[in-house]
């Protein structure tokens, strides 16, 4: 299927629904959706819903608003309580599970007022990928209209474009967790020092990055193209991490990986 054909069928899908809440983290994928299902169903039908916790980003808060503002979205940001459960702090290869669970958890009776349905940003590209969160969306209600539609990745990129979203080419942007390795307890603390430490290396101009958590080692992950950017600046962007708590600041000469530290 092209597409406009996918982009048809993921029509038919949110007529289908008819009233809607869409997980709203801003990022490509949840942005394309509440996006198309705002211009699908029209805004009293479609409700954008953003958790916010201390495992995202303060920029991407920000940005949810600013994408609710520019498209005309009904928006609520939601406080999601995830650090409460210790099975989430405690940082195993299930921890995207107990994230979930307290996400559903808090929007699905915002949609059970509404009569809606829930709606991730899950893409077909995602299934073949370790993600926990995803059975516990599916077990508490939620579906995902753009694996229906054939939608991947690429897809919803190109649709985006097509669409003139500005989200289209934004960089990938998980929980900042995920920085975390499994084992490693998660705190508030931890993934504040990691949101600062990336939020200073953004204003240096890297677009694509992650801060991965190593003790008192950061190690930086940056698309390979970007490499030669980071070393040419390399005393600024050691100043920059260090001055957010590390002691070590290393270059993973293997580059930018989504998701390489999923069980």
């Amino acid at each position: 299927m092209d597409l406009d054909g996918k982009l048809a069928a993921l029509h038919l899908e949110l007529l289908r629904l008819g009233r809607v809440v869409v997980a709203f983290s801003g990022g490509a994928d949840s942005a394309f959706l509440a996006a198309v299902a705002h211009r699908t169903l029209g805004p009293d039908a479609v409700h954008a819903v953003t958790a916010v916790s201390p495992s995202l980003a303060g920029d991407e808060e920000v940005d949810c608003r600013a994408l609710a503002n520019e498209w005309g979205l009904r928006w609520t940001p939601v406080v999601t309580q995830e650090m409460e459960r210790a099975a989430y702090r405690l940082n195993d290869t299930d921890r995207c599970f107990h994230c979930k669970a307290e996400l559903m958890d808090v929007i699905a009776p915002i949609a059970a007022a509404e009569g809606a349905t829930v709606l991730l940003g899950v893409n077909v590209d995602d299934l073949g990928e370790h993600r926990p969160g995803q059975k516990a969306a599916q077990e508490a209600g939620a579906v995902f209209p753009l694996v229906t539609a054939g939608f991947t990745k690429a897809d919803v990129r190109a649709a985006s474009e097509q669409l003139g979203l500005r989200t289209w080419d934004k960089p990938a942007m998980a929980c900042l967790a995920s920085r975390i390795p499994y084992g490693t307890e998660v705190s508030v603390g931890l993934l504040s020092q990691l949101d600062r430490a990336e939020a200073a290396l953004r204003r240096l101009g890297l677009r694509e990055l992650r801060v991965r958590h190593y003790g008192e080692t950061a190690r930086l992950e940056v698309p390979v193209a970007d490499m030669a950017s980071v070393l040419a600046q390399r005393e600024v962007v050691v100043q920059a991490v260090r001055a957010q708590g590390y002691r070590y600041v290393t270059l993973d000469l293997e580059g930018f990986r989504s998701g390489n530290l999923n069980g």
